[in-house]
């Protein structure tokens, strides 16, 4: 019998570094269990040129790299999510749009690395600092009872790999 894999939508303002960062590392997580998904309140034009950066050197397929609207994911044909979670403080904020199947949600909110200043070193840091968090929050999430999940025990993730 095929594994269930569950749908997670990262969400952040303008989609374009941390919650395409999420996304990329569900969907290519090792444990197959994920297929991630990101969009933002107000999506910007394009994916930051380090997170796309970083989300090709883990193998995430680069023709899903674009910022999106979250309306997308309201519509009738769109994926069901099973988990919600923002990683901006702006997103967490933000008056959501009604996500059909009642998912579980959770805030889990890193500082915008696409806001740090100074090299290209300094600024790739801040993408690496961002992911690893990222990356051990979704660890966690994966060695969880995923049907039984519910927005507190998500939220509790945060806090843990903090």
């Amino acid at each position: 019998m095929p594994m269930k894999k569950y749908n997670v939508l990262f969400l952040c303002t303008h989609n374009s570094a941390r919650s395409v960062l999420g996304e990329a590392l569900a969907s290519t997580h090792p444990s197959g269990l994920f297929i991630g998904y990101s969009a933002g309140s107000t999506p910007g034009t394009q994916v930051n040129p380090f997170a796309k950066e970083l989300a090709l050197e883990i193998g995430y397929d680069e023709s899903k790299l674009r910022s999106k609207s979250w309306d997308e994911f309201g519509l009738p044909n769109a994926p069901k999510m099973d988990f919600i979670i923002t990683v901006c403080d702006n997103a967490a904020g933000e008056v959501c749009p009604v996500w059909p199947g009642n998912p579980a949600t959770a805030h889990w909110g890193f500082p915008d690395p696409s806001q740090v200043t100074g090299s290209d070193v300094e600024k790739r840091l801040a993408f690496i600092e961002v992911m690893n968090g990222l990356k051990k929050r979704i660890d966690l999430l994966a060695s969880m009872p995923l049907d039984k999940l519910d927005s507190m025990a998500l939220k509790d993730i945060h806090h843990k790999a903090s």
